[in-house]
C-alpha cells in the first residue's frame, strides 16, 4: 500500500468518525452504550469464564528483550521460620508496550504529525504522564459483547505465518463460517494464531515479522462501529504493509477512529470452549489498571460464556 493511498484511507476514516459526536465517552467507547452492555449480558449461557491474557513473561527472549521484573521483597530470610505474623510481599515492573505481554493501548499511545486522536496536541504527553486520552478513560472498564473471529480456522491452517495479513474479506468470511456477525458496540477479537505458533515453535523477533490486519481491514471496524479491538499478535502486520510507515493499523484504529487496542492476547483457551458449543460471541469484561496518565496497561480480559 502506498503512502498516498494510506493517507486517503486515514482521512476517510477520520472524517467518518468525526461525524458522530461522543455522548460522554471518547472515541469508539461511545458505541458501547448502556443498552448494548445490557444486551451483551444475554450472551452468558454456560457460566464459564475464560481469560484472554497470556502469562506475563519474566525471562528475556527474542521478542521480549526487556521482560517484566518480579522480585520478592518479603519476608526476610530470618522471618521464614520465625513465630508470629509475617507477610510475603513482592514488586513488579514491566514495559507495557512490548511484544510479548498482553496489554491495552490508550488513545494517547499514537502520535501522528504532532497530534493525538481528535486533534489533541501531542504536547499533552509529558514526562509526568499524559494529561489527556490516557488509560484512565477506561478506568470504569470496557464491557460489551465480545466476538472472536478465527482466521486460521477459516483458512484451514493452525496459524498465519509472520508477514501474512488479514483482510476485510477474511473477516466477513469468518463471520459467515462461524455464524456470527460483528455489530455496534462489540469488542472484536481477531485470532491469527500468534500465541500457538510461539508456544509450539518458540519465540522469535515479532517486531520484525508477525501476522496481523491489513490496513484496509480497519474500514471493517469503522463500518461495524466496534468499541475495541484485540488480537493475539500486535494487530499490525510486520513488515508493514504501508511504505515508510510502521504500525498503520495502530494509526488508523487509535489515531483516526479512537479505538482502544489490545495486543498480544491469547485465544487458545477460548477456542477450546467455543468450538464444542458452536458459539463465538460472549460477554467480555476488560479492566485495565487505574494508572493516571499512563499510555497503556497490562490487561486480563475475561470472556463469560
Amino acid at each position: 500500500m502506498s503512502a498516498q493511498d494510506f493517507r486517503v484511507l486515514y482521512e476517510r476514516l477520520r472524517r467518518g468518525a468525526s461525524r458522530s459526536a461522543p455522548d460522554g465517552r471518547p472515541g469508539a467507547l461511545r458505541h458501547a452504550t448502556p443498552e448494548r452492555v445490557v444486551a451483551a449480558a444475554a450472551e452468558v449461557r454456560l457460566g464459564r469464564t475464560v481469560s484472554l491474557a497470556a502469562p506475563i513473561e519474566t525471562v528475556p527472549g527474542p521478542d521480549d528483550p526487556e521482560p517484566a521484573r518480579h522480585r520478592m521483597t518479603g519476608p526476610a530470610p530470618g522471618e521464614l521460620g520465625a513465630d508470629g505474623l509475617h507477610f510475603a510481599t513482592d514488586r513488579f515492573a514491566m514495559n507495557v508496550h512490548g511484544d510479548a505481554d498482553s496489554h491495552l493501548d490508550a488513545l494517547c499511545h499514537v502520535v501522528l504529525d504532532g497530534e493525538l486522536y481528535g486533534g489533541v496536541p501531542a504536547s499533552s504527553v509529558t514526562a509526568e504522564g499524559a494529561r489527556a486520552l490516557s488509560v484512565g478513560l477506561a478506568a470504569d472498564g470496557i464491557v460489551g459483547r465480545g466476538v472472536l473471529l478465527d482466521i486460521p480456522r477459516l483458512r484451514g491452517v493452525r496459524w498465519l505465518e509472520p508477514g501474512d495479513s488479514v483482510t476485510s474479506d477474511d473477516l466477513t468470511a469468518a463471520e459467515a463460517a462461524q455464524g456470527v456477525r460483528v455489530g455496534p458496540g462489540d469488542l472484536l477479537f481477531v485470532r491469527v494464531g500468534h500465541r500457538l505458533r510461539r508456544t509450539e515453535l518458540g519465540p522469535w523477533d515479532a517486531a520484525a515479522a508477525r501476522a496481523g490486519l491489513h490496513p484496509t481491514a480497519v474500514a471493517f471496524l469503522a463500518e461495524r462501529k466496534v468499541a475495541a479491538l484485540g488480537g493475539d499478535g500486535n494487530n499490525d502486520t510486520a513488515p508493514s504493509a504501508v511504505e515508510d510507515l510502521a504500525f498503520p493499523v495502530h494509526v488508523l484504529a487509535i489515531h483516526a477512529l479512537g479505538i482502544h487496542l489490545m495486543d498480544y492476547l491469547q485465544f487458545e483457551d477460548l477456542v477450546r470452549v467455543c468450538v464444542p458449543v458452536g458459539r463465538w460471541s460472549f460477554l467480555c469484561v476488560v479492566a485495565p489498571l487505574r494508572l493516571p496518565g499512563a499510555t497503556g496497561s497490562p490487561v486480563n480480559p475475561i470472556a463469560v460464556l
